[in-house]
């Protein structure tokens, strides 16, 4: 395993925060199952937890291990799709307190979910790192523009707040960087009906 990706997964599964080139901007990652680590990104970001989070997936099995169903009309988006592109779920399935331990279960952090019970995830295909990284870790990554909530989103690692990077676990080599857009991700929104919204072009 890339030195990398190990030291992003160990940071990762002790409920930190990571600093990470993604296939679009630098962003701020942790497990998206665990709430604690997605509570510290939005007190990092200064961010209303209104907000929903974007999440990173490896592939559609992924995917369909935290959503009750793939839309086919998100199956079909997939297949076609040549850019970074944030399709948001119906169904997410949200982890739960098992047992006396308040432990949550198999799921996404309840953060990731918005209201409506949907949650954005992205398969950031052109990141060579990023796709090794979910490989590694086997789970979805929160993937949050490392900006403070209202400043620009940063295009290079020079771009990003001091206190960003003074807030984070972990920052990942730049020589991870790759090949990004410098821009945000569409967002597209879709529903089990085969209806789509495009909430970011």
């Amino acid at each position: 395993m890339n030195s990398n990706v190990e030291e992003a997964v160990r940071v990762l599964r002790k409920g930190g925060l990571i600093l990470y080139p993604t296939d679009t901007i630098w962003g701020i990652g942790c497990d998206a199952r665990n709430e604690d680590a997605v509570r510290r990104v939005f007190e990092l970001k200064q961010r209303a937890d209104s907000k929903s989070l974007v999440l990173l997936a490896r592939d559609e099995a992924m995917i369909g291990e935290y959503v009750e169903e793939i839309p086919e009309m998100a199956l079909q988006l997939l297949e076609v799709n040549d850019a970074p592109m944030t399709i948001i779920y119906p169904g997410a399935r949200i982890a739960h307190p098992v047992g006396k331990s308040g432990k949550l279960g198999d799921g996404l952090a309840p953060s990731c979910v918005a209201a409506d019970g949907t949650t954005g995830m992205r398969i950031p295909h052109a990141s060579g790192f990023c796709m090794e990284l979910l490989k590694a870790f086997g789970a979805p990554i929160v993937s949050t523009s490392a900006n403070i909530s209202g400043n620009p989103s940063p295009k290079s690692f020079d771009d990003v707040d001091a206190a960003i990077k003074a807030g984070v676990d972990h920052i990942v080599a730049r020589e991870c960087e790759g090949v990004s857009t410098g821009a945000a991700s569409q967002i597209i929104k879709v529903d089990m009906d085969g209806g789509i919204k495009i909430i970011r072009g």
